[in-house]
């Protein structure tokens, strides 16, 4: 969406001008809600908002639809974005079935390689990667809402149940059966420090780090912690002072330039991708959306490495605080964490960079 639009959309925004539902949606960050143009709710500020052509695409970034304006529910004006509209209904609907981009391209008498480019282009995702996006969230959904896992894989489109467990790791990130109970028999402790930041936050399993977070409020810390796995054994042990949080902490002051720490989060495949390009990023440098994106052989999926980068739990470990938008603005932070840490980070490590120069 090039900066014309954008200006076009946010004058539209400003005015509750309905004559643009259809063209667009728009999405505040702080409250994760995306809304039609003329949604008469509280015009947001302007830095916290992003523009999608397609309700799908707002969802598919994670934000909710406002229950004022009820955006899931426009229709697109364009025809290709009404195409594309009409190409998502269908794969919600045929989820059981899974089918091919031939598949898809049959039924909407498009060929198959500009279904994948238009597709592609308005929501940040190919077919078969919204598909399975889709797939994965009503899996998760059924398990929690108590159905057994066997019926549940079935019941959203996996035929066997080795096709779910091979993509258990990528996609959520431990077995289905723990994911439905809410990460219960999983062990997390955690130790909370000062450092010249304000203070750190690190979770660890067994296998590695499953958390970092800065900030200056405690409580804020320990509920993002215990956001993502509610039913965890989550224990706070002061005394968890091991090399990895003494590596984290001479990383923040400079001493250790490189930190190669184990992991245990949650990461799909496309998350993984762009979470390794951060890693790749000089200290105290930054890139765009758009570089991370075309670095990791995806130019188009621009919405998509902002939506990775905002799933990242493990501040500092993956500078997430290195990615800006194409207009200069910061990547959105993960749910719970400090918003000042991001340039208080990049601030940081631009000094460190400085002070070994001179």
């Amino acid at each position: 969406m090039d900066i014309r639009d954008q200006e076009r959309f946010w004058q539209a925004v400003q005015d509750n001008d309905s004559s643009f539902d259809g063209q667009f949606v728009y999405a505040e960050r702080a409250a994760g809600v995306y809304c039609r143009p003329g949604c008469t709710a509280r015009v947001p500020n302007h830095d916290n908002v992003d523009f999608f052509r397609l309700p799908e695409a707002a969802e598919r970034a994670g934000f909710r639809p406002c229950q004022h304006c009820r955006p899931q529910m426009m229709t697109a004006h364009d025809p290709q974005a009404r195409l594309i509209q009409q190409v998502c209904h269908y794969l919600n609907d045929e989820l059981e079935s899974s089918p091919t981009l031939d598949d898809i391209g049959t039924r909407f008498s498009v060929s198959p390689y500009h279904l994948q480019r238009t597709f592609k282009r308005m929501v940040g995702v190919t077919p078969r990667q919204y598909s399975e996006w889709l797939r994965i969230g009503c899996l998760k959904q059924r398990l929690r809402n108590g159905e057994n896992v066997t019926d549940a894989l079935y019941n959203v489109g996996y035929g066997s149940s080795s096709r779910l467990y091979e993509r258990s790791d990528a996609t959520l990130g431990m077995t289905p059966a723990t994911y439905s109970r809410g990460g219960e028999g999983m062990y997390i402790h955690y130790t909370i420090v000062e450092c010249d930041l304000g203070l750190l936050l690190v979770g660890m399993t067994e296998k590695g780090i499953c958390a970092v977070h800065l900030g200056r409020n405690k409580a804020e810390l320990v509920e993002s912690l215990h956001a993502e796995y509610p039913a965890a054994t989550i224990d706070h042990n002061p005394v968890a002072m091991c090399d990895w949080v003494t590596q984290i902490l001479e990383h923040l002051n400079g001493r250790r330039p490189h930190l190669d720490l184990p992991m245990d989060v949650r990461a799909t495949a496309f998350e993984g991708l762009v979470w390794k390009e951060l890693v790749n990023i000089p200290l105290g440098q930054i890139r765009t959306y758009s570089e991370i994106a075309a670095a990791i052989g995806h130019p188009r999926a621009i919405s998509a490495v902002e939506e990775a980068i905002h799933a990242n739990p493990t501040a500092v470990l993956v500078p997430c605080h290195r990615a800006i938008g194409d207009d200069g603005k910061p990547s959105r932070y993960y749910q719970g964490r400090a918003e000042f840490s991001r340039q208080t980070l990049l601030t940081n490590e631009q000094q460190i960079v400085k002070a070994q120069k001179g």
